[in-house]
């Protein structure tokens, strides 16, 4: 896990680490499991970072629009904020990517 540490004053602040990262570290808190409708609001990625998301899960942009059923030509449209993606796509990109109620906030 990549952490960037912040401080202030000489003492850490805050911690930056990768979104799937911090997804990982929800699902296997306690918190994730008392109260999933209110973290999952809390946890759902943009649609800008589809590309990281996809790098995170070690998808390259054909494996991934293959997946979905789209050319990689359009994923990479979609990635790069060209067009936007309908309602079908984006449950399949939630789906392939693991992003539970992604689909609703694309």
């Amino acid at each position: 896990m990549k952490v960037q540490v912040i401080t202030r004053d000489g003492e850490p602040e805050y911690a930056v680490l990768p979104w799937a990262d911090y997804l990982a570290l929800l699902q296997a808190s306690d918190h994730a499991t008392q109260a999933p409708e209110a973290v999952a609001e809390a946890v759902k990625p943009a649609l800008s970072e589809l590309t990281r998301l996809r790098e995170a899960k070690g998808l390259s942009l054909q494996e991934l629009a293959r997946s979905v059923g789209i050319s990689p030509h359009y994923l990479g449209m979609i990635e790069s904020a060209e067009r936007q993606p309908d309602a079908a796509i984006k449950r399949a990109l939630a789906w392939a990517l693991g992003i539970s109620g992604w689909e609703e906030t694309l």
